[in-house]
């Protein structure tokens, strides 16, 4: 039962908030209270949502955002005025870069004291206007409703966004009417374009004419869920396709026309194959500098079709030939029918030799010496789980052997952190998965360094009874910046040696198991073990210190100016 006990046909701010979410179909949200939201919880218990307490606000906004990936439904994080406000700044900043669609509640001062620097007092708005898609601050309970429902249609409409609503606690406890339900109407904002008939026509042309071109398939191939159409395009025009980080599982990693990723640490194939193209089909990725490298110099040689939703990111880093401003599917839809049946051999066979060679500079063709290599771990997780299983990762070296040796097949089985690089973003983002696909099999991949910025979320999966299995790859070092300081600053490790606790009992003290692995041998029962284990499982894999992510494009150089992997005599 609500406890609004009103029998005058009103209800309270804080009641109108939930009726709302509920509204939207919100069953479960990802907070911490405080002084200025507790009439809002004070109503919660009177509505069918579920309410995920977390250990910092942070990843109260990590888990709504990883929510959002999973299901591709709004996830929605809830904090108090002050310092739970803005410690969700950093998950809201990690959403905008990603184009994740969630709704950050938060709760305010009275409105009679604002700009008192009252108790808690901060202007979220204010503080969150360059990191969010649109922000509210609502004083008056009648408002509240529409708000939320203005709030929800803002984020996952057009080019999905984090939004805030900062609601006063006077606004919370006044008294207002029931929603009406009306309908959103948000004069000048057009989220959504339609691709014109003669852009259509004019990337069919190139597309057609084209005797060396290349797919990329970011991010927004998978929030458009334009897999299948993607693929009647490549059967149709024989068309290779490389992934940025995002877009891996946009298409099949299985398929041969698949390359894998491009990029500073992308497949070195790929990124040779990108400089050799005659044209980029670009499909909802936004050109940003760890896929191009060098503007001055990249795929100098090709035309450029990008199809992108935001019409802010076309032809803001790489000018396109043909522009096309639309939703993926949509335009796909538009498109594939256009594309000529073609088979482009000699272009497919140019890029299988890169790839020859390239392969014989992999890790996993090392003699077995007895070290224990992240890329084993990978690899070997993937073969284990059959490709099936939602990945999460946080950020740094353990992010790009993830990337290069899991191969995704599907879309939304990879979530990551991909514009902002945010560190702690794994064990959040997962707990926020594991609620939006329960029946999934969900891993963690998280560096020593990471895992100990969100660590106190194991108290979350031990109280909530949340089972993801958690797979640290503990090397000892801050890996990237070391791999950083090893090539640019000439060994001098400065601040990367990092000494974690015992993560085996680090795990234990929050009632979750967990277990030690050491060799290439450990992988396979540690993967049994962590999936018969009734709940959250933490592994812990002790790999070589000073491996190093194979091939890196060095910041702004050339693509094609890459660090590889040298051969070594045991390679075949």
């Amino acid at each position: 039962m609500s406890r609004d006990a009103s029998t005058d046909g009103t209800m309270t701010g804080a009641c109108a908030l939930w009726a709302a979410l509920v509204a939207e179909g919100v069953d479960v949200v990802f907070g911490y209270p405080g002084g200025a939201i507790m009439p809002a919880y004070d109503a919660l218990p009177g509505y069918p949502i579920r309410h995920v307490l977390c250990r910092h606000e942070q990843n109260a906004a990590h888990m709504a955002d990883g929510y959002a990936r999973a299901s591709g439904r709004v996830g929605v994080a809830i904090a108090t005025s002050g310092p739970g406000a803005t410690n969700l700044v950093t998950g809201i900043a990690t959403a905008m870069l990603d184009s994740s669609p969630i709704v950050c509640i938060t709760g305010q001062v009275p409105s009679t004291l604002i700009g008192s620097d009252a108790f808690q007092e901060t202007d979220i708005t204010g503080v969150t206007l360059p990191i969010t898609k649109h922000n509210y601050l609502v004083t008056r309970a009648e408002d509240i409703a529409p708000t939320i429902r203005e709030a929800f249609h803002v984020a996952k409409s057009g080019r999905p966004g984090p939004v805030v609503v900062d609601i006063t606690k006077d606004a919370q406890v006044g008294r207002c009417a029931p929603d009406d339900g009306a309908p959103v109407r948000l004069p000048g904002y057009r989220p959504c374009h339609r691709p014109g008939a003669m852009e259509l026509d004019e990337a069919a042309r190139l597309i057609d004419a084209a005797e060396r071109p290349l797919v990329f398939c970011g991010h927004g191939v998978v929030k458009a869920e334009a897999t299948a159409l993607l693929r009647e395009l490549v059967d149709k025009g024989d068309l290779p396709v490389a992934c940025t980080l995002l877009g891996l599982g946009g298409f099949p990693a299985s398929d041969p026309r698949h390359l894998g990723m491009m990029g500073m640490h992308g497949e070195a194939w790929v990124n040779e194959a990108v400089q050799r193209a005659d044209l980029l089909i670009a499909l909802g990725m936004r050109f940003d500098d760890r896929v191009t490298g060098n503007l001055a110099s990249y795929a100098r040689n090709a035309k450029k079709i990008h199809v992108e939703l935001d019409p802010a990111e076309v032809g803001k880093n790489v000018a396109a030939d043909v522009a096309i401003v639309g939703d993926v599917k949509d335009v796909l839809l538009g498109l594939v029918p256009r594309v000529a049946w073609k088979k482009r051999a000699a272009w497919r066979g140019e890029i299988a030799a890169l790839r020859d060679d390239s392969e014989a500079h992999d890790v996993q063709r090392l003699p077995d010496d007895g070290r224990l290599l992240a890329a084993h771990v990978m690899a070997d997780l993937h073969r284990l789980t059959e490709g099936a299983a939602l990945i999460v990762t946080d950020v740094g070296q353990h992010q790009m052997w993830e990337a290069q040796y899991y191969r995704h097949e599907s879309p939304r089985s990879l979530i990551t952190s991909g514009g902002l690089g945010t560190m702690g973003f794994a064990l959040p983002a997962a707990i926020g998965a594991r609620f939006a696909r329960p029946g999934d099999e969900i891993w963690v991949i998280a560096g020593d360094g990471g895992c100990q910025m969100s660590a106190a979320e194991l108290s979350t999966c031990m109280q909530e009874g949340v089972k993801v299995h958690i797979a640290v790859i503990n090397n000892g070092y801050l890996g990237m910046v070391r791999q950083w300081q090893d090539f640019f600053y000439e060994k001098r490790y400065v601040a990367t040696p990092i000494v974690s606790p015992d993560f085996v009992k680090l795990a234990e003290a929050h009632g979750l198991r967990a277990r030690r692995v050491t060799e290439r041998g450990g992988i396979e029962d540690a993967v049994r073990f962590a999936r018969e284990a009734p709940g959250t499982c933490l592994v812990e894999f002790r790999v070589t210190q000073e491996d190093t992510v194979y091939p890196m494009v060095p910041a702004g150089n050339d693509l094609a100016d890459m660090i590889r992997r040298p051969r070594t005599k045991g390679a075949s």
